[in-house]
């Protein structure tokens, strides 16, 4: 049979085969270099592994690290801080129980002393109910004026210049007289007063008939004792052409010159001065002043001689 196959085909054949052994051998070497190069392309990737996560944890190691120390750090900030704000509460509150203490020691302090004040208020209750049981009666209303107008004087003029229940020329007492110089000379103050019409006038738990009737009343009162002063304590020639009449409460003085002006007028073209406990001040302390004066003048040449030296 191969000498009917030819040289050309027998040469055919032998390349073919040479290739195909050819073509063997550079796919075995082929695989050869892939499986090589497949193992030193996964040593790599391990390796590449291997260092990707030594950093990893490397950078782990070292974030946790940091942020223990910033984890720390901020602990002993917000201890501090929360130390602070403890000490500044601590503070406040004890300034606050302070205040409330300081307070409260106040406000027992002014409770002890509204207690004392109530009690104060209870005696001059009494001591008012007792003045009013004075003013009923006459004889005590008169003595309350009387004294009242005592004090007054005797706090405001030296014993020479007043006596009290003096007698005039016409044999009359009167309840006190000031001694005081020309022109004005000696004026006499009566201290009783006609009392019963103006308490009726001014209780409103009476009938308004009643009231009425007891203000027309208190009028002829008034107008009937300012003429009886004008009568009997105007004297020429030992006193002053003018008297005063004392009213010994602030609050009839208000009414006489809030709702009665006639009476106020008649009075003064009577020459009878209205006084209430303050407007006497001023009386008296304007006769203070003219004594001092006229005691001044009489030593002016007291003082002249001492001024030339």
């Amino acid at each position: 049979m191969l000498s009917q196959i030819s040289v050309e085909t027998l040469s055919f054949i032998i390349i073919g085969m040479f290739f195909i052994i050819l073509q063997g051998i550079a796919l075995f070497w082929h695989n050869q270099f892939n499986v090589r190069h497949q193992q030193s392309l996964k040593e790599n990737l391990i390796d590449r592994l291997a260092e990707l996560t030594h950093t990893l944890e490397r950078r782990l190691s070292e974030n946790l690290l940091q942020q223990s120390r910033e984890s720390t750090t901020l602990q002993n900030l917000i201890h501090e801080q929360l130390k602070e704000i403890n000490f500044r509460v601590e503070k406040r509150l004890s300034e606050g129980f302070e205040k409330t203490t300081a307070t409260f020691t106040d406000i027992v302090k002014r409770l002890a002393l509204i207690d004392d004040a109530q009690k104060k208020l209870t005696e001059l209750s009494s001591n008012v109910v007792s003045l009013k049981e004075i003013l009923v009666d006459k004889r005590s209303r008169g003595a309350f004026g009387e004294v009242q107008l005592k004090n007054l004087v005797q706090n405001m003029l030296a014993p020479d210049n007043y006596a009290f229940q003096h007698t005039l020329s016409n044999g009359l007492r009167a309840d006190c007289i000031l001694f005081l110089p020309a022109p004005t000379g000696n004026i006499v103050i009566d201290s009783k007063f006609p009392l019963e019409n103006f308490q009726i006038m001014t209780d409103y738990n009476t009938s308004e008939m009643e009231r009425k009737k007891a203000h027309q009343t208190f009028k002829q009162d008034i107008k009937k004792h300012i003429n009886d002063i004008a009568s009997k304590y105007i004297l020429p020639n030992e006193t002053s052409d003018g008297a005063v009449l004392f009213i010994p409460a602030e609050a009839v003085f208000a009414e006489i010159h809030a709702h009665f002006p006639d009476i106020v007028e008649f009075s003064h073209r009577s020459n009878v001065w209205l006084t209430s406990p303050t407007t006497l001040m001023a009386v008296l302390t304007t006769a203070k002043a003219i004594l001092k004066d006229i005691a001044t003048r009489q030593h002016i040449h007291v003082i002249q001689e001492h001024l030339r030296f």
